[in-house]
């Protein structure tokens, strides 16, 4: 439950944070970065632990509260403000994301989460539980990828030089997975800190990877 709730929250924290454009270094990308990683690592550690099965249930969820909060933040803005609130055009310029950019960072996030569970699963299974090192690496970055590529070219096609877009993904790209890399141990000890403390270590051997499969939920 505890890390279902850290992992959409963090979901949710990205989504506001990506309505801003940073600079890191000599490079831009959506301020959503700097704390969306942490999801992936979340995500790591529910499929470790508890497999295949929770984690899909855990990504519908978090999926579920990130489109709450863009239908009460559009009834918020929607909504006449009070006469003496002057912070009406701040509030909609935060908040009130287009639906091009929900649909971008919805679909990415789907895409993303679920490849990056699928990865993690399947190696374990096949690698018989060895490796969490390498099998984190590698679906963190299949992952992060491709929510990257999704959620920049959909988000921002047409509005940002090609050129722009692709500085954007690569640079979100490099940040993640030094980002993975850097927190890897505290990644390593979390597990296992979970594992003797839930007395579980699930491999997926019969699960149907399907992501629509709720009858598995």
């Amino acid at each position: 439950m505890l890390a279902g709730i850290l992992f959409a929250g963090c979901l949710l924290i990205s989504n506001i944070l990506a309505s801003k454009i940073i600079m890191i270094g000599p490079w831009s990308a959506p301020a959503g970065v700097l704390v969306f990683p942490l999801a992936y690592v979340i995500n790591d550690v529910i499929v470790e632990v508890w497999g295949y099965r929770k984690a899909r249930l855990i990504i519908w969820a978090g999926f579920a509260v990130n489109l709450l909060a863009v239908l009460f933040f559009s009834a918020a803005i929607a909504i006449k403000a009070a006469p003496f609130y002057d912070g009406q055009d701040a509030f909609t310029a935060v908040l009130g994301s287009t639906p091009r950019i929900v649909t971008a960072s919805l679909l990415a996030y789907l895409l993303g989460s679920f490849l990056n569970a699928y990865i993690m699963s399947r190696f374990k299974v096949l690698t018989k539980g060895k490796g969490f090192s390498l099998r984190a690496i590698v679906s963190t970055l299949a992952g992060e990828g491709i929510d990257s590529l999704v959620f920049i070219t959909v988000a921002f096609i047409g509005v940002f030089p090609v050129e722009v877009i692709a500085g954007m993904i690569l640079t979100q790209a490099f940040i993640k997975t030094i980002y993975e890399i850097a927190v890897l141990p505290l990644t390593i000890l979390s597990v296992k800190k979970v594992k003797q403390i839930e007395g579980e270590d699930t491999f997926d051997h019969s699960v149907s990877y399907n992501p629509f499969h709720i009858g598995q939920l």
